[in-house]
């Protein structure tokens, strides 16, 4: 249960914050529909009736233990705020049960020594049994509520959520939600009343006990729980206990405090997988790095309560590309040093990190699917270790909501892994994933970032192969010419993945770089030999105004799998090529032809006439040579050279 103890900790400190806090203990925020508004003897304001709508509709009210996990028939009145089916007596379809359920608790906590001036104008008003007649003169019912995505939603008169104001002479605050003093009196009140003292597992203190801990964790319609002991029927804990406090017994402080303090960190800056969810903070409350985006939005990304709801054409031209010629490995491990030693700086050495993951096998049942404690150095050590070892190029293409092309050297976040290793468009040009997948591949990557694991071989395989399928990935057209996002994207990660593979799984690494290496062995020397040829040729259709696949494009795939074979069809295909740029950039066509030959030179001839499939080693001299092309030429003879970079 460590990680209880430390979400209790947490929210100690994050109540302290200025900006958005969790919720208060014997609270949760709801969707109210409508607002009544009374005055201090308990009269109601017919022109101040109102419909709400969006985020103002999100109102913080006090709960019980079991109306805040009420569900079906079941009659469990919230204390104040509620459906009209609870606290308006003179409902025509009122369930009589519900509606003395409600009035009685509200009676008994306006009689008590906790009672608030606020509570007892709304008494006095209920007393009057005229809530439903005032209601309907002033609303049409079934009423339409207009959500915070902008959908209208169809709400029944017995469903409808009402909250309440109170407007005193002398008392600014008069929606109940916004009181801290009638917050603090409930509190108090539900403590008096709910006595039940025991041990607590966490705390190792008497202190009273909480039989049914929180749900929507997640989001506002998760009915998940991550402890569940109050199923006095099933098998959760009879056979081994008699009760279920000796199973495990939680004070009531602590798990509400941690489940407020989950939902806060997941609502602030958690990382959402379908309904896997991961989250990591610093116990203090201070800010740290997201172990789980990509080294883009890490180094150029960088109300009084959370009221997170619980509710049962045109494209400008694309800029030119950079100039891969400057040491850009040791400029990036320059920058991402800086930027740990930031965080560094504001952390002490002995700040407690938590990384956290969940997720739910079933509707009603959650579980601890990653939990990792680290101190500050561990934390920043093996973030900083990850973006370096798998740092590459990356080409992400043309992003529309940022109005930009996303180019980086560093490491994509895992849910793009996944999107590149098993994700496909559909024929509207959607990218489709299996959630199951996706879940299963961000799952498997954490470990390989925040314990340092060598990263998966099987998905470093299926990344290479895709990354091979040039011509079955799909592009994009715009002003008449092709761009091709989506493999550009994949073949930074594959590059990626390979060279942090290697770097981590041998007894004795292989240490790859970003820039061009006169490196002799055979894959990385066929993956040159790739590039040149593509490039010639991309050349002389650019200088024929021709927008069409490369040969060494179509044949990669078959030039992956039979590098030898393949290599003399796309030799042969470049005749017709080398005359055209012959004629029209004789320059460029001699630095091709030169560097063509320097990569033969560097050939075992033995390997070289080797027609076994490569490796993904050979990606890497693809990448490589490819940059090293587009750099030096341009800077040459810059008229005569595409200056779209794609």
């Amino acid at each position: 249960m460590s990680w209880m103890e430390k979400l209790y900790q947490t929210y100690e400190q994050g109540i302290e914050i200025d900006t958005s806090k969790p919720w208060p203990i014997s609270h949760f925020v709801k969707t109210a529909h409508i607002e009544v508004v009374i005055d201090g003897n308990g009269n109601i304001k017919k022109d101040r009736i109102t419909l709400l709508s969006g985020e103002d509709s999100l109102t913080l009210i006090p709960a019980t233990e079991a109306s805040a996990g009420r569900a079906g028939a079941k009659i469990a009145p919230h204390p104040l705020c509620d459906e009209i089916g609870y606290c308006a007596s003179d409902f025509p379809d009122v369930v009589q049960a519900r509606s003395e359920a409600y009035l009685e608790q509200l009676k008994t906590w306006c009689l008590s020594e906790y009672a608030h001036p606020k509570i007892q104008a709304i008494y006095k008003y209920l007393e009057k049994q005229r809530l439903w007649h005032d209601l309907s003169q002033a609303i049409e019912f079934p009423v339409m509520f207009t959500n915070r995505r902008g959908q209208k939603i169809k709400i029944t008169a017995d469903k409808a959520f009402v909250r309440w104001k109170v407007e005193e002479a002398g008392n600014p605050c008069s929606g109940t939600w916004e009181d801290s003093d009638l917050i603090d009196k409930w509190i108090e009140f539900d403590k008096f009343k709910n006595s039940k003292i025991g041990f607590c597992f966490i705390t190792g203190e008497e202190v009273r006990l909480i039989g049914n801990h929180s749900r929507f964790i997640r989001n506002s319609s998760d009915g998940a729980k991550l402890i569940s002991s109050n199923d006095g029927s099933g098998y959760t804990y009879r056979g081994k206990f008699s009760d279920n406090t000796e199973a495990c017994s939680t004070g009531f402080d602590v798990s509400q405090k941690a489940h407020n303090a989950l939902r806060w960190l997941i609502s602030r800056q958690g990382f959402r997988n379908g309904d896997q969810v991961y989250v990591s903070w610093a116990v203090s409350g201070k800010p740290i790095p997201e172990p789980l985006t990509d080294t883009y939005s890490l180094l150029h990304d960088s109300t009084e309560y959370d009221l997170d709801e619980v509710d049962e054409s045109s494209e400008p031209e694309q800029d030119a590309g950079p100039d891969h010629s400057r040491d850009l490995g040791h400029y990036f491990a320059l920058q991402l040093k800086n930027y740990m030693a930031g965080y560094a700086a504001k952390l002490s050495p002995t700040e407690q990190i938590i990384v956290m993951g969940i997720d739910s096998a079933t509707p009603g049942r959650m579980g601890i699917i990653y939990y990792r404690e680290l101190f500050r150095d561990n934390f920043l050590n093996r973030l900083e270790t990850w973006h370096k070892d798998f740092a590459w190029h990356q080409n992400y293409g043309w992003d529309s909501k940022a109005g930009k092309k996303i180019q980086f050297v560093g490491v994509p976040s895992p849910k793009d892994i996944s999107e590149v290793a098993y994700g496909h468009r559909d024929d509207k040009g959607e990218l489709k994933l299996d959630i199951k997948l996706q879940k299963a591949t961000v799952e498997r990557l954490l470990p390989c970032i925040i314990d340092a694991s060598p990263i998966p071989r099987d998905l470093v395989e299926s990344i290479f192969r895709r990354a091979c399928n040039r011509i079955g990935m799909k592009k994009r057209t715009y002003n008449g010419k092709l761009f091709e996002d989506d493999w550009e994207k994949t073949l930074g990660i594959a590059c990626a993945l390979f060279k942090g593979y290697y770097l981590r799984h041998l007894t004795e690494p292989k240490v790859y770089q970003m820039t061009l290496e006169n490196r002799t062995t055979r894959d990385y020397l066929y993956g040159r030999l790739l590039a040149i040829a593509d490039h010639l040729e991309h050349q002389a259709l650019y200088l024929a105004i021709e927008n069409r696949d490369t040969n060494a494009a179509k044949l990669m795939q078959r030039f992956a799998d039979h590098p030898y074979s393949t290599w003399r069809n796309i030799e042969l295909s470049l005749n017709s090529y080398q005359t055209r740029l012959r004629s029209k950039n004789p320059k460029l066509l001699g630095y091709l032809e030169k560097t063509l030959d320097e990569v033969y030179c560097l050939f075992n001839e033995e390997e070289f006439i080797d027609d076994k499939k490569l490796s993904g080693e050979f990606l890497l001299g693809f990448h490589c040579q490819r940059q090293a092309l587009w750099d030096k030429p341009k800077k040459a003879d810059p008229e005569n050279t595409d200056n779209e970079h794609n």
